[in-house]
């Protein structure tokens, strides 16, 4: 479904993927199947989304994006693409930021570029991320700290690996996993 108020150029749109009105899409743009792209959203040419993935509204996704399958990123996320920009002179090529499976970006977070974001990390809003951040790792704040760990379940930790009922877990592989 594309609203008749959407613009979009791109024939790389996956079956069953939403398009609301006042998006801009570029040609070279690729989205996956069953994406819900809200209202208000600007997606350039070098950019790739997977498949489910939800973009709310207000947020543009600029060349070099690499945004994997299951992401949800909330409204007015800005991401950045270039560490030094001037107005009229563009790098040769812009840098990849990569939002791996299953990762959460609150609304308001500021993104710099080059940045990876870990397989089901949870970034808070409002929260200006600097660097890299580990899959199944909860970070926010400005700018962000790391504050905790999240399950396959959604269920956040402490930094400790404890969740709100003071049960127990280890990482295994990188993922907290309950003792």
């Amino acid at each position: 479904m594309i609203h008749p108020l959407a613009d979009v150029q791109s024939v790389n749109i996956g079956a069953g993927t939403k398009i609301w009105q006042f998006c801009l899409i570029l040609p070279e743009a690729v989205i996956g199947k069953n994406c819900n792209i809200n209202c208000h959203v600007f997606i350039e040419n070098d950019v790739m989304i997977g498949d489910d993935v939800t973009i709310k509204s207000g947020v543009q996704i600029w060349d070099g994006l690499r945004i994997a399958d299951n992401v949800f990123i909330g409204p007015n996320v800005t991401f950045s693409n270039d560490q030094v920009p001037r107005s009229k002179i563009y790098p040769e090529n812009y840098l990849k930021t990569i939002i791996e499976y299953g990762a959460s970006i609150g609304g308001n977070a500021t993104i710099l570029p080059g940045i990876i974001i870990g397989k089901k990390a949870f970034i808070g809003a409002g929260s200006v991320i600097t660097k890299n951040i580990q899959p199944h790792s909860v970070w926010y704040g400005n700018p962000a700290k790391h504050q905790g760990y999240i399950t396959d379940e959604n269920e956040i930790l402490d930094l400790n690996l404890k969740d709100k009922l003071g049960n127990q877990y280890q990482l295994i592989s990188g993922k907290p996993v309950k003792i």
